[in-house]
């Protein structure tokens, strides 16, 4: 099991892109030649100069949840969710206005079933 621990680093905003580039091809592409260990910056246009014959390439279409929620338990205890994704057949129910999700938990102590939580701002 993993534990919110695992999934914490800082990233500033700054560094997160707040909109699509203009010209898509153009986005900023990392590679990592896994044998050297060399790092090189290019553009998503060459992508395919980074492949050899025998590479994959796996296009991810995931949809995108809002994943850290942290809050007040009704005690005033902390609690901190991470949403990890759709438990329900990996789907959003929206006919049923309910989400349900499988995610982990960090409270300040267990949290009883039931316990409801409000948004900090």
């Amino acid at each position: 099991m993993h534990s919110l621990h695992d999934y914490q680093y800082e990233l500033p905003e700054k560094l997160i892109a707040q909109e699509p580039a203009k010209e898509r091809d153009q986005s900023k592409l990392l590679v990592l030649n896994r044998e050297t260990g060399r790092v090189t910056h290019r553009r998503f246009h060459n992508l395919f100069d980074s492949l050899s014959p025998a590479d994959v390439l796996v296009i991810n279409n995931t949809e995108v949840i809002p994943g850290r929620l942290v809050g007040r338990k009704e005690t005033g205890g902390r609690i901190e969710i991470l949403l990890l994704n759709y438990a329900i057949g990996g789907k959003k129910r929206p006919a049923k206005n309910i989400d349900i999700f499988d995610c982990l938990v960090k409270a300040s102590k267990q949290p009883k079933p039931g316990t409801h939580r409000t948004q900090q701002g």
